[in-house]
């Protein structure tokens, strides 16, 4: 007997399945997915690599562009960094607090991916439009820092519709589900992450046959110290994007983006349900007749999609959300698909009205009748540097920012 994973197309062999015995009998290798971390070769004073950094900065904040300046002027005095800043943030840091852009400090033009984008979306736009000089356009930084709030995380997965860098999230914003460091550990965090800083955090013994919760001491609420990952190893959430196309009833693409939380077809400005019919892998799912539906990532979640009643998922777990919003049936619930299959939805003819899609909240454009969404796993996910693990960070969140299960204990009897 042998084991294939098989699409409609081609078959492999399978990866985690396996015939044991003489009596095929069929057993998983390990767990689908785990832990990513990364190390750097060598000690740390030996990467002579040029190290780049893009620093993006929530607008209209004055205290956290004092925070950025001083972080900039930190990075560059003593460490071999070229920090990458947008034109308007280097202008404001320099008109407020003289810092100045020079051989260590440069500016940054992000570079549109050829594919991605729309036939609605503005030429000027900054991500999707077309640079008046390709050639201006820098390459892809080494890591990628956000200070402010978990919009800026999408900002920066908009910023990079292909291959993205690893992306540090310091909160500076409301909430923070994102964002698990703090205004004081920036530099810190990001030197160590780009391995120019020793991790003064001990590496941990692990028992692979003590079945427990990995890292239990660090679950508290308060860490006394500053730490990063496990010893010289740094953890990252790869977290999965959707790749999203409008295709028009000719099956020309007419828009194609990466989404890190979720696509959302909605009704629109329109006063009735919208409806769509829904495939999975060419097999019908359903007639959706509600005010939209979403399709969500693991990460989106928690976001639109818990907001309108779906489940919340770990980030780790490789899989689809399907969230209705407002459906007019008792039945329509959310479900989660694996992440191999693809997801198609259209406008019929006999609709009332068109449909309205946004993808992550943003480039919203009208989908006509005929008109359809084909959503499936992107090939290129966000790396998210983790204070801790996927695990231990993405708990606290749930406990710090949602109250997750929080109940006054039941006394003993």
């Amino acid at each position: 007997m042998n084991l294939m994973w098989c699409d409609q197309d081609i078959c492999e062999d399978s990866i985690r399945e396996r015939v044991v015995g003489e009596g095929n009998s069929m057993e998983f290798d390990g767990p689908a997915t785990g832990q990513v971390c990364y190390t750097w070769d060598g000690d740390s004073k030996t990467v002579t690599k040029p190290q780049t950094v893009l620093l993006l900065v929530k607008r209209g904040d004055s205290t956290l562009l004092k925070v950025a300046a001083d972080v900039v002027m930190e990075l560059t005095k003593t460490n071999d960094l070229t920090i990458y800043l947008a034109p308007d943030l280097c202008a404001k840091l320099k008109h407020y607090y003289g810092v100045d852009h020079d051989e260590k400090i440069q500016l940054f033009e992000p570079s549109p991916v050829p594919g991605f984008g729309g036939n609605h979306v503005e030429l000027d736009d900054e991500f999707m439009g077309t640079p008046w000089d390709y050639t201006a356009c820098n390459p892809n930084p080494d890591l990628v820092c956000t200070l402010g709030g978990d919009g800026l995380l999408m900002h920066a997965s908009m910023m990079f519709q292909g291959n993205c860098p690893p992306i540090l999230c310091v909160a500076g914003g409301s909430l923070g589900f994102l964002t698990r460091f703090s205004r004081d550990e920036m530099a810190e965090a990001i030197l160590i992450s780009l391995g120019l800083q020793k991790n003064l955090e001990p590496e941990r013994e692990t028992n692979p046959t003590e079945i427990r919760p990995s890292y239990k001491e660090q679950f508290k609420n308060s860490i006394s110290k500053f730490s990063l990952g496990i010893g010289s190893r740094i953890c990252i959430s790869m977290r999965m994007r959707l790749d999203v196309r409008v295709i028009n009833r000719e099956g020309v693409v007419r828009a194609r983006f990466n989404v890190l939380n979720e696509v959302s077809i909605d009704r629109g400005a329109s006063p009735y349900l919208a409806n769509l019919e829904c495939f999975v892998d060419d097999i019908h799912l359903t007639t959706v007749q509600a005010d939209g539906i979403i399709f969500a990532t693991p990460t989106g979640s928690t976001a639109y999609s818990m907001a309108a009643g779906g489940s919340v998922v770990h980030p780790a777990v490789p899989g689809i959300l399907i969230t209705p919003v407002c459906p007019h049936v008792l039945s329509f619930r959310s479900m989660v698909f694996p992440d191999s299959v693809v997801l198609r939805c259209y406008v019929p003819d006999d609709a009332r009205a068109d449909a309205s899609v946004a993808f992550d909240g943003r480039y919203r454009r009208t989908l006509h009748r005929g008109d359809s969404i084909q959503i499936q796993m992107s090939n290129y996910p966000v790396p998210t540097v983790n204070r801790v693990d996927h695990s231990a960070d993405w708990l606290h969140s749930l406990k710090e920012n949602f109250n997750f299960n929080a109940r006054a204990r039941q006394k003993p009897t």
